[in-house]
């Protein structure tokens, strides 16, 4: 009887410590996969507008930036229009696709603009702004051949680049596209969810 008590003791220390061990793992899985849901991450960054400065033709950066610190300490009315049109257009990058971010689902939605912008020599950037998606583990933000993919079949059935993990859920973000891209043949930017391999929204992109 004794025995039979012995074996009990020690196979029940034995269930615990094998509970504790493959338990809290799959705890922290469990948390990692869904505590996203729960949790609001935010960000808010500006327009790169130094990365965005063309510098217009004969002007060297050092004489432009060197022109920005004449003008802004003179006066208004001392500053000429072809001054301020050439600050323009070291300011002023090219707008080249944008679109709205949409719900991917009742469940998975998306709001605000994508916007792909020329910054020169500098080459382009994707840049949200107003944006909220429902979070999620290990969103990826990818840049899509597709023009308006519904799902997982359409995102892996045509040709996408990945610009890195989504900053936050809300709030104005940028990402650098590579310069090998073709950004022309990118029709779509994509909210997706790695793991489980699930679109969360879709900001369709035209040039118009």
């Amino acid at each position: 009887m004794n025995a039979i008590v012995d074996f009990v003791k020690v196979h029940k220390r034995l269930v615990i410590i094998a509970v504790i061990v493959l338990g809290v793992p799959a705890l922290g899985i469990a948390w990692w996969l869904g505590s996203p849901l729960f949790i609001t991450r935010e960000v808010d960054e500006d327009f790169p507008l130094a990365a965005a400065a063309v510098v217009p033709a004969g002007m060297s950066m050092a004489d432009a930036e060197a022109t920005m610190v004449t003008a802004s300490e003179m006066d208004e009315q001392m500053i000429e229009e072809d001054m301020m049109e050439a600050m323009g257009e070291m300011l002023a990058p090219d707008h080249v696709k944008s679109g709205e971010f949409r719900d991917a689902d009742s469940f998975h939605r998306g709001s605000g603009s994508a916007t792909i912008w020329d910054l020169g020599t500098d080459g382009y950037v994707l840049r949200f702004e107003d944006f909220r998606v429902t979070n999620g583990p290990d969103l990826r933000v990818l840049l899509s051949t597709h023009s308006d993919p519904m799902g997982r079949g359409d995102v892996n059935g045509s040709a996408f680049v990945e610009l890195g993990s989504l900053k936050g859920n809300v709030g104005n973000q940028n990402y650098l596209i590579p310069d090998d891209v073709d950004v022309d043949d990118h029709h779509s930017v994509v909210i997706y969810c790695w793991p489980f391999q699930v679109v969360f929204s879709v900001a369709p992109l035209s040039s118009q």
